[in-house]
Formats: C-alpha cells, structure tokens, sequence
C-alpha cells in the first residue's frame, strides 16, 4: 500500500481537491443572477404589467360607460312615395306611431300604405285596395312582385378579405333548384383554374377551357376584382363579373359544363372598384357597381349598359347603402360613419336624382359629453367599417387631459414620500388619465 507524500498531497491541492493542505481558496464561479439583475427584472415586470392593465382598462371601461346611454337612437323609417313625390315616413313617439310626409302632412295607417303600395302592397291586396294604375300607367301585384327589390351594402361586407376559391355554379342546369358545384377556381397570372374538393386535384381540362374561352375575349391575366354570389339559396344563377389587370370588365358563367364570357364596355376612364352582383327576382340589372371616383352605377340586363346613378360619390368602405327600389322609383339610403344619412329618390326609368333628403347625426347626449373628459381614447378590437380583429385606438380627446393633470396631482399626494421617484408615474397618468391612475393604484407597491 502507497503513502501519499506532501508532493502528492500538493498536486491534489493545485487542482482544487480538498486536501486541507493545497486547497484552492479561489472563488467559486456561479450562474445565480446579482441584486441589481433581478430588480430590474421585477421592475420590468411591473412596468409590463401597468401597460397591460392600463390596455385593459382602455377596453374596459369605456365600453361599461357606454351601457349609461344605451338607450337607441334611430332616424325614421322612410321611403319616398311614388304617389305623393315626396318622402314619407314612419316614427315611434311616445304617443305612439306617426306618419308624416316631407309636405307636412299627416295621414292614418292605412292611408300611408297607400302612398307606398309596392312596399306594403301584400296589405294592400289583403284589403283589396292595391291600385289598379299609379300616374296612369297600369300596375299588378305581380309586378309589384317582380319589380321591387332590396339593397344592402355594409363597410364590413366590402372590406371583408377575398377568399381567394370561388365555386361556379352551373347557370343552365334544367333543374328549378340550383346545387352547389364539386368544384372551385382561382385566377392568377397563369389563368382560370378548377381543383377538385374531394381530391384537391385540378381539372386540367376545364380550367384548359375556361383559359383560353377568358384569353380568346381578351381577357388579360391576373384578375383585379371578383363578385358574384357562389350560393343555390337563389331562383337563377348569373355567375362572376370580373375586371382584369387591365380593369376591363367581364360578364364570365358556366352554361351546361361549357365557359360563358362576355366583355362589357366601360366608359372611357372609368375603373371599376366595387361590384355586388344583384340576381333579382325581376333580373332587370346583372348588378350594382362603384368606380375609384365613387360614382355608383347598375347594370342592366340584355345590353349589358353601364348607367350613372344621379347621387353623389359613395364609398361602400366608409358608408353604408341601402335602395328599396320598385318599378317607377328607388329610395337610396346612404349612412356616414358619423351618424349622418343620405336619402336620395331615384328615377328607375333613367337613374336620375328626384329628390333628396338629410337627416344629420344626433346630437351628443350629456353622458358622451362627460365621456370625451373622462377618456383620452378608446382601445376596441373590432370595428363596424371592417372584420379584423386587432387593437385599435379611437376617440382620443384634449379634454381628458385635464383629468389626468387632477389625477396625477393627486398620486403624487397619496406617494407624498417620495415626490422625486414619482415624476415618471406623474407623467403617465397626466397623458393616460384614469386608465393609469386606477392600474397605479391597484397594482404598484403602497
């Protein structure tokens, strides 16, 4: 057996063995985080955590005030009359139900289903008061049937994002109700192709036909804007118009398998920038269209003319649009973000402008008064003029910030210990307002 000598003791010291002779006094090296890391860590989080609890309360509370006043404030019913030439509408008072014209005449319930009779014209037969003429000109409840119509077009609806896959219904199916296609079709730069649903395959074939039918029209690839209304919840089926990257227009359907394409000529200069493809029971227009300029347009079948509608410009992103239309006229509604709504009559002879009508936003009630001093500006996620769901701020108001000086007036009172270390705080609810006083009361250390 060996004794370890001095040296050898030595040697085991040198390399940090615990001998009690050469042993390494040297510091030992360790991962744990020093006193400064880890407050600024914590200081961090707080401050990660203010700004969230700040966010929410941005969300949060303007929405709970907003119950206070959520009593609805709505514009008369209205219509413009063929029979008087003048709009007429319906209100809720507290009396009751009142009709009244423009004129300033007030009529009886039954009276004022007579002056709307293609409106109200199922009551009227059931009373057996339909007319049997309106200025001379002779008039059914069939065509009363066939000839009124209605229009809605929403922001959300048209700034909603395009799917991309289309189904093609077939148009001249010879059946009464119409089914949904196996397949869909895209278009881009390399032109019109049709992929099988059940196996995710394309049809070579056909989308080989429907290439070359769009190229043979002229047609230039890829396409800019497609409309149309891919579902069999309908009497007849006029498949896609469609602008290419040129923007010309272009009528394009399926007829027994085959391609049917159409050019449609536009005016000079006009690009088209919004189409919503109609399919009326009457099938008197193919569909409703608006140019970069805003200037509305409808369709019409057989001649496939573009005709100016006599409003002015409209924009689907921003406003929304309504038309109850009838054989001799159309009531067009055009609401602003703002409150403000438009109404137009319409000839539907040439589309030119009978008349107008405004009815501006309602004034703002006390409790949103006292709402632009509470809140500097509101954090929502959702907006009526689109269907994203991310953060967005709005109504930012000057007058909150007088709030926020009173506010941090105020924490600067109840932290008086420490006034220098609170100027930050200070600032952050001067510009944030309640939001931040509340999240600095509830979450900072006392």
């Amino acid at each position: 057996m060996r004794v370890r000598t001095n040296k050898d003791r030595l040697s085991y010291g040198r390399l940090g063995m615990k001998t009690g002779v050469g042993e390494d006094r040297r510091p030992r090296q360790t991962n744990s985080p020093t006193v400064e890391t880890v407050t600024q860590m914590i200081r961090t989080s707080k401050i990660l955590l203010l700004f969230t609890v700040t966010a929410l309360l941005a969300w949060l509370l303007p929405w709970a005030y907003d119950i206070l006043d959520s009593a609805p404030r709505r514009t008369p019913f209205t219509l413009y009359s063929t029979v008087t030439g003048e709009f007429s509408w319906l209100e809720a008072t507290d009396k009751g139900v009142t009709y009244k014209d423009a004129a300033g005449h007030t009529f009886t319930e039954k009276e004022f289903d007579s002056l709307l009779p293609f409106f109200y014209y199922r009551q009227l037969l059931s009373d057996n008061r339909f007319p049997d003429s309106i200025h001379g000109i002779p008039v059914t409840p069939k065509l009363a049937q066939t000839g009124s119509f209605m229009f809605r077009s929403s922001p959300r609806q048209a700034n909603a994002h395009a799917p991309g896959l289309y189904p093609l219904l077939e148009s001249m199916s010879g059946r009464v109700d119409l089914e949904s296609p196996d397949d869909v079709f895209r278009i881009d730069a390399g032109g019109m192709t049709f992929i099988d649903c059940a196996t995710n395959t394309v049809k070579a074939e056909k989308s080989a036909a429907f290439t070359a039918m769009l190229r043979k029209k002229g047609f230039v690839f890829p396409a800019g804007v497609i409309a149309g209304n891919p579902t069999p919840r309908k009497e007849y089926d006029e498949g896609f118009f469609i602008t290419d990257s040129e923007g010309k227009l272009f009528h394009l359907k399926q007829t027994q398998g085959r391609p049917f394409v159409r050019a449609v000529e536009l005016p000079r200069g006009v690009e088209i920038a919004r189409i919503s493809v109609t399919e009326y029971r009457g099938r008197q227009f193919f569909a409703f269209l608006t140019d970069r300029a805003g200037q509305f347009y409808v369709l019409t079948t057989g001649d496939y003319a573009l005709h100016p509608v006599g409003v002015p410009p409209v924009d689907p992103a921003q406003q929304g649009v309504m038309i109850v239309g009838n054989p001799f006229d159309w009531t067009m509604k055009v609401s602003d973000p703002d409150g403000d709504e438009h109404l137009y009559a319409v000839d539907a002879a040439d589309f030119s402008l009978l008349k107008e009508l405004h009815y501006p936003a309602p004034a703002p009630t006390s409790i949103e008064k006292v709402g632009k001093y509470l809140f500097p500006f509101r954090l929502s996620f959702t907006s009526a003029l689109d269907t994203e769901v991310r953060p967005r701020v709005t109504d930012l108001s000057g007058r909150a910030l007088i709030l926020g000086l009173v506010l941090a007036a105020a924490y600067c009172l109840i932290r008086r210990k420490n006034p220098a270390r609170q100027v930050p705080q200070c600032l952050f609810i001067f510009v944030f307002g309640l939001y931040a006083f509340l999240g600095l009361l509830l979450f900072s250390r006392r």
